[in-house]
């Protein structure tokens, strides 16, 4: 065994991996592969869509909220009686 250096010694691996013989592959493996692909991009798009629509039912909310609410608005002081017959 000679003292080679580490890139040789990958190479060697590289080109005995290249020339062993490759294993068959299924020959569905392609369209389950599509098929898989197509799913994941549908639940994504579906989880994006229930995302936004639930960020739009939150601001709509706390707009209706608020136009009701108006917290923006100070409130009567309920502590003091009104002034009468000055």
């Amino acid at each position: 065994m000679s003292a080679a250096n580490p890139f040789e010694r990958r190479e060697e691996s590289v080109r005995r991996l290249l020339e062993e013989r490759s294993v068959p592959l299924p020959p569905d493996l392609h369209a389950r592969a599509v098929r898989r692909g197509e799913r994941l991009l549908r639940r994504r798009r579906t989880a994006r869509t229930l995302l936004w629509l639930s960020l739009l039912a939150a601001v709509l909310a706390f707009s209706l909220w608020a136009c009701s609410a108006r917290p923006w608005v100070e409130r009567p002081s309920d502590t003091t009686p009104p002034v009468t017959g000055l």
